[in-house]
């Protein structure tokens, strides 16, 4: 737990994953299925957020429901919304609006990137890159990803937090 913000990614069982997001006041868990390469587009996404585009959008599959992730950066912030939508398959072009707001927070990005990247890093310190693809099964485990973001996160954000074994 770092400063009120948590943040986990733990295999659950073959093709499945806890997620849990948590600040000071609220939390949300989901469990999360391998029909899509789901920590690779959580990865991807927060690293978009050191890009030009200040909105980022991915999906986890809850089968059948989906969460979508919207993150919009402020400057140094950034407002995490988490949408829930009844049907993965029904809602590809749906507006973030049209789903369910089901979390909501304000974090600073150095913070978010780091749990964010110490999570990963601990998914793959305790399963390695074998046994992550034995237990999610359909994709490997994202190490290019997670690779990009460390490095964003240390090059752009004064974090001055530790921030474990690097990968190689």
């Amino acid at each position: 737990m770092t400063d009120g913000l948590q943040f986990s990614w733990e295999l659950s069982g073959s093709g499945w994953a806890t997620c849990l997001i948590k600040d000071r006041s609220s939390e949300r868990k989901d469990i999360v299925s391998y029909c899509t390469d789901a920590l690779a587009d959580l990865l991807h996404g927060m690293a978009g957020l050191y890009g030009l585009l200040p909105v980022q959008r991915f999906s986890f599959d809850l089968e059948p429901a989906e969460v979508r992730w919207v993150l919009r950066r402020r400057g140094s912030e950034v407002d995490v919304a988490i949408y829930r939508f009844p049907d993965m398959s029904a809602s590809f072009d749906v507006p973030d609006r049209k789903g369910t707001l089901v979390w909501t927070s304000t974090q600073p990005r150095d913070l978010l990137g780091h749990v964010v990247v110490e999570a990963a890093q601990s998914v793959l310190l305790a399963h390695g890159e074998d046994g992550y693809r034995a237990k999610w099964v359909r994709h490997p485990f994202p190490i290019a990803a997670l690779q990009d973001l460390r490095r964003l996160h240390i090059q752009h954000d004064r974090c001055e937090l530790q921030h474990g074994v690097a990968v190689s």
